[in-house]
């Protein structure tokens, strides 16, 4: 019998990359409002992002659980760039990054709740953006896809088409790193087949 393994994240995407994997979390959503927490460095701030998350639901798991949060930013240009604030905002952004290029860190923190340990990691992936036309842009927009989402695109949605193509692991962008995933429970000596359904 596999552990509880919970997922501290509303993200639908973020679900299915681990149902994908063989892993049935048990979503509870942590409620930590990412917009009141600040940083100069993309990375240290998703992995600050995703511990606040994972530590906000240790109170309603299990002493047996592995608990996984997770948060992602992209550093475009000298910003950070978290969820838009509606749509005028997701416009602008896009009208600056079609054509160009930007990192996408998603933070993940992993704490075994039997053992009290905790992994805190991030990883990045830099995304190549389309040369998209403004009709192009506020029909995304108009689609509300971009006002839930980091850097107000995703890659596994009807932003996919306007993404010309990156490097390094997708799931960092989807918002959850399943091969670094596996290295953090591997530091946590718990093996990722072990949590197969």
């Amino acid at each position: 019998m596999s552990r509880p393994f919970v997922l501290a994240s509303q993200s639908p995407a973020r679900r299915e990359i681990l149902k994908a994997a063989g892993i049935e979390p048990l979503v509870i959503v942590s409620g930590v409002d990412e917009s009141r927490v600040m940083g100069e460095d993309p990375a240290e701030l998703a992995s600050t992002l995703a511990e606040l998350k994972a530590r906000a639901v240790l109170d309603l798991v299990g002493p047996d659980a592995l608990v996984l949060g997770c948060d992602s930013v992209l550093h475009f240009g000298h910003e950070i760039l978290g969820k838009p604030e509606g749509p005028e905002e997701a416009t602008s952004r896009w009208k600056r990054m079609r054509g160009n290029s930007g990192t996408l860190y998603t933070g993940h923190c992993l704490i075994d709740t039997a053992a009290d340990r905790q992994v805190l990691r991030a990883s990045g992936t830099e995304v190549h953006f389309a040369e998209v036309s403004d009709e192009e842009i506020a029909a995304y927009v108009a689609t509300g896809e971009p006002l839930h989402v980091a850097g107000s695109f995703t890659l596994d949605g009807y932003g996919a088409a306007f993404i010309d193509r990156i490097d390094g692991d997708p799931g960092t962008v989807i918002g959850l790193s399943m091969p670094l995933l596996r290295n953090m429970l591997g530091e946590l000596e718990i093996a990722l087949h072990d949590l197969w359904r």
